[in-house]
């Protein structure tokens, strides 16, 4: 056996079964419990890894589970097969390898964060149920089984966003989302049955290289549209996300950044990979726009007036998802322009897909930082805090990492694929790339308020014994603190070798059609 092979299934299956094994090794005491918490993630981080080295340097990676030889058999005698697709290409391998950096720093930094708290046994198996949801539906090959992980990823963040259980805020965090989340859910199923209904298959490929351009289609793309990016917290839709980021616990918000990528994930699968006639040059690339443009500015002016620092983050979050709509965006209407304006799409294209790395990264590292500041003061009120740069020096210094780059400071990594989105834009329109610097630079300002506030200045007389995070915690900031230097140091070698073969993959429809239906 080719273990090589089956690295598509081990990608999910190594979350799964450490959510079902965790009610037992939880019982066999904290050593063991979290030693098999931080294997299970790093498990799952080299797996990710394995399949992007395969991928990039490669070609997908298909792995279908079941087939015509297992079948359902129903009474009537009729038989259907049971099958589970996966296709693993280079956007999709980008999207796998951010989730599981996420969810094994926020792994590490939840060893000592959670530690005096109960109910380990539910967070455990909740964490590796939302891993697998996220890492399934930037794995699967037919929409149905998306369902299915969005379902799943959906389920879990219930759960952890609602963990705190005493908290009023924290239950309602959680039903707002599961309120909106449901509806969502149902219109996806309803959109996914009208394909079926008329194409007779769910797998994406197939769709693909069957779809027309009728009203039936039309709907269906609206329907999928809308509720991909409310998941993605994309403005309007986008209410959820501050409340979910701010009550979860901080490991956790650092793990839902990347699920609401793999929704963003998904919005893109589809818009490029199965409805390419439809979506491309056309309405759907300008909306992508106008909502990228809104998400950005809005999302940021909500930021600049919060004085709670997870909730300023998590207002942050909705214009970093505006600038990557903005730049997919840009992406499907230049590359519907037969003349020259294809190369400004993959710049695009290839600038949005590294703002989504970088995103998974410093927005996660900035949650863990914020997470830190209130493990060592008790608050996350800016106004409460002040000169803890004195006692942790380890916090502050990435948390300027993560601001600066997030700010898009030169030479961060932030800096290098907003610049590429400006490019890219400015050749769509000019106030495109004018509102995205103007973003930019009121990020900047919300950030130097929050540096302010809580590392600067006199130390506030209830601090003045704060001492440095635990190791366990530092050690989670650490990787993606890693991570960002190493995409700010290595800007061009991640460009060529890792977002231009991405962009490729997803630009290239034929060749998505032709691995896929060549390996069922």
């Amino acid at each position: 056996m080719n273990i090589r092979d089956h690295l598509p299934a081990f990608l999910v299956m190594l979350p799964l079964l450490g959510a079902f094994l965790t009610p037992a090794v939880g019982s066999l005491g904290k050593v063991i419990r979290n030693g098999f918490y931080i294997l299970f993630s790093f498990l799952t981080l080299l797996t990710s890894l394995s399949i992007g080295c395969a991928v990039f340097w490669g070609n997908p990676m298909v792995y279908v589970m079941g087939g015509d030889s297992f079948a359902l058999t129903l009474p009537s005698g009729m038989s259907y097969p049971v099958r589970i697709l996966f296709e693993i290409d280079a956007f999709g391998a980008l999207f796998a390898i951010c989730i599981a950096i996420a969810s094994f720093a926020g792994a590490l930094f939840s060893i000592a964060y959670m530690d005096k708290f109960s109910g380990w046994k539910k967070y455990l198996a909740l964490y590796f149920m939302l891993t697998a949801g996220a890492l399934g539906m930037c794995a699967t090959g037919d929409l149905f089984n998306f369902f299915v992980f969005v379902e799943i990823s959906s389920i879990a963040s219930f759960g952890l966003v609602a963990f705190w259980r005493d908290k009023p805020e924290a239950i309602e965090a959680s039903f707002k989302y599961m309120l909106v989340s449901q509806i969502a859910a149902m219109l996806l199923l309803i959109g996914i049955g009208s394909l079926y209904g008329k194409y007779n298959s769910v797998t994406m490929a197939a769709l693909s290289s069957m779809m027309r351009d009728g009203y039936l289609e039309r709907v269906v793309i609206a329907l999928i549209f809308c509720v991909l990016a409310f998941k993605c917290g994309a403005f309007p839709m986008h209410t959820w996300m501050p409340d979910a980021y701010a009550e979860a616990p901080t490991g956790v918000t650092c793990l839902l950044v990347t699920v609401s990528q793999a929704s963003f994930y998904g919005l893109i699968r589809v818009c490029y990979s199965i409805f390419p006639r439809i979506a491309t040059g056309g309405v759907v690339g300008w909306v992508l726009i106008v909502i990228g443009c809104m998400s950005m500015f809005f999302g940021v002016m909500m930021a600049v007036v919060q004085h709670e620092i997870k909730r300023l983050m998590g207002y942050h979050s909705i214009s970093q998802v505006g600038y990557m709509l903005l730049a997919l965006g840009v992406g499907l209407v230049a590359l519907g322009d037969q003349k020259d304006m294809i190369d400004y799409g993959y710049t695009a294209m290839k600038g949005g897909l590294f703002h989504a790395a970088n995103y998974s990264i410093y927005k996660a590292l900035l949650f863990l930082c914020a997470g830190s500041l209130y493990y060592a003061t008790g608050t996350r009120n800016l106004d409460k805090m002040g000169g803890l740069a004195r006692n942790m020096p380890w916090t502050t210094g990435m948390f300027v990492i993560a601001a600066a780059a997030i700010s898009g400071l030169p030479p961060f990594n932030g800096f290098v694929s907003k610049w590429m989105i400006y490019e890219s834009s400015f050749a769509i329109h000019p106030i495109l790339p004018a509102i995205a610097m103007v973003t930019s630079v009121l990020t900047l300002a919300s950030f130097a308020k929050v540096f302010q506030a809580a590392f600067l200045g006199p130390a506030k007389a209830d601090f003045v014994a704060v001492r440095e995070a635990p190791g366990f915690m530092l050690a989670g900031m650490a990787v993606l603190t890693v991570a960002t230097l190493l995409l700010t140091l290595f800007p061009s070698w991640f460009t060529s070798n890792i977002f231009e073969k991405a962009a490729v993959a997803l630009a290239d429809n034929a060749a998505y059609v032709r691995a896929v239906m060549g390996g069922i």
